[in-house]
């Protein structure tokens, strides 16, 4: 008769009771053993033709904390909506996110997703919203469907609920993890071994200070070492793939000469917008544009006086620049407005502005910027900018092109760069780059340009200074071949244990 050690005696018992046919969860619960205790025994019956085995991968996706609140309350843009239809269809923004009950930081992201979905118009200018077609959605039906139900295969779903996972997924309201259901059978002579009753082996699998005391040793039977059996995965410590990789651009850019700028992430409008000659009514200064801070909400510009003076002038009329300006009444209030940093140009400003500037110099940052973007698989509102500039007095705009084709080859891999015209308010000529990799496509990186007279006269500047901004978590999707700009800020373990080490 076949002899058995204890745990597989167990397991194959315990797989005849349910049936012969049974999950590992299902089997570990019966057996009261450990995951691994039952995957060891799984494996030696399965060597000796008594069990065999089979792996099914499946995608569960679940709610997370934000999305069991939402499938109670329902989604920022259903409450905007429904308060729409309450007051009547149309009022302002402000009123309406209030009475919906909205707290200040879910207004962009309601009025985003509002918009996005075409459930209500905004009118910019008189900032009032009037309401459209708004029916259920997948995703509200995948809220309501993962509430009752806990968790769900997405494998099981429609196209259409499919597809919503991912968008609550990038909206932090669905988490999903890949997980692998492993079911045993009994084999027919498994099944004739469990029903005559196998016998059970007697060894020992550890030495004890008794046994050799009482001299058992000598009569026992020692178990075998199986070096094939199953074990638990072991992990090396690393440094996160994408930190990784800033570091090796970083130290890229080191190498071209390149010196680092820094600031802080709270910045003043005048840094941000009014020294990029950016005026002070330009959309992207609304709530919808950038994160305003709440408190403080002013900072304080007593060191940049002059230059202060300088940046009103050129707004109202131009100043010395042969621009006519803006033509507009200036704030200086308004430049004193903190915010979280939308962009990485406001260092290359204070760069300009600062004491320690060479001409010729270069410089380069990699800052942390805010923007209430709605979230997609290019999109997200914390995001890296690598930020740089050259000050010289024979620059053009080939020099520029140089600059950024380099940057596009050795740094992220490209195949093919292509430049476009594009427009910024602190830039003429303005370029977009985009950059092309075999079997990964076409991605759009940032814009750059030459800083325009406004720009740079106002700072003490009077040498042309190449600019761009791209943005740097791009071409790390492009190097490292993903498609989804949400994957490199994961905690997917999985992704992060295989990325191999460079």
């Amino acid at each position: 008769m076949t002899e058995l050690r204890e745990h597989e005696h167990k397991v194959l018992s315990a797989a005849k009771r349910l049936g012969g046919v049974a999950t590992v969860e299902q089997l570990t619960a019966e057996t009261k053993l450990s995951d691994a205790t039952v995957m060891r025994a799984i494996l030696v019956l399965q060597e000796k033709k008594l069990l065999r085995m089979q792996e099914k991968k499946h995608v569960a996706g679940k709610l997370t904390k934000e999305g069991r609140t939402y499938a109670k309350t329902g989604l920022p843009e259903r409450r905007i909506v429904d308060t729409l239809r309450k007051v009547g269809g149309k009022g302002p923004l402000g009123e309406v996110a209030r009475k919906a009950g909205l707290e200040q930081h879910l207004i962009p992201i309601a009025l985003g997703w509002v918009q996005r979905k075409k459930w209500a118009k905004l009118d910019p200018k008189a900032k009032t919203l009037e309401i459209q077609e708004a029916s259920e959605g997948d995703d509200e039906r995948l809220l309501k469907l993962l509430s009752r139900e806990e968790t769900a295969s997405v494998e099981e779903l429609s196209s259409g609920l499919q597809e919503a996972v991912q968008v609550l997924k990038g909206r932090k309201l669905v988490e999903v993890e890949e997980k692998t259901k492993r079911i045993v059978e009994l084999t027919n002579e498994g099944q004739k071994l469990a029903e005559a009753g196998a016998k059970v082996a007697a060894e020992v699998t550890q030495l004890t200070p008794e046994l050799i005391i009482c001299g058992k040793w000598r009569r026992a039977k020692l178990q075998e070492y199986n070096i094939k059996a199953a074990v638990a995965n072991t992990w090396p410590g690393k440094k996160h793939p994408y930190l990784q990789f800033l570091d090796e651009v970083k130290q890229k850019l080191v190498d071209l000469g390149f010196k680092e700028m820094r600031g802080t992430a709270v910045e003043t409008s005048f840094f941000n917008f009014d020294a990029l000659y950016t005026p002070q009514d330009h959309p992207a200064r609304e709530i919808f544009g950038i994160y305003l801070v709440k408190s403080p909400q002013y900072g304080s510009l007593d060191a940049y006086k002059h230059a202060l003076e300088n940046v009103k002038k050129t707004h109202e009329n131009g100043w010395k620049t042969g621009s006519a300006g803006w033509g507009y009444k200036y704030s200086t209030k308004e430049a004193k407005r903190l915010i979280l940093r939308g962009h990485g140009t406001c260092l290359s400003a204070r760069t300009l502005l600062s004491k320690d500037l060479e001409i010729p110099g270069r410089y380069f940052s990699i800052a942390r910027c805010y923007r209430p973007e709605v979230l997609d698989k290019t999109h997200l509102t914390e995001f890296n900018q690598v930020e740089g500039i050259v000050v010289d007095e024979n620059l053009t705009l080939r020099d520029l092109l140089g600059v950024l084709q380099k940057f596009a080859v050795e740094i992220a891999g490209a195949d093919e760069v292509r430049f476009k015209p594009d427009y910024f308010p602190f830039t003429e000529p303005s370029v977009e780059l985009s950059a092309y990799k075999k079997g990964y496509g076409w991605i759009e990186f940032g814009g750059s340009g030459i800083f325009r007279p406004e720009v740079t006269l106002p700072l003490g500047i009077k040498v042309p200074v190449l600019a761009w901004g791209l943005g740097v978590d791009r071409l790390f999707m492009m190097k490292a071949n993903v498609d989804d700009i949400r994957q490199i800020f994961s905690q997917d373990l999985n992704w992060i244990r295989r990325k191999e080490v460079v």
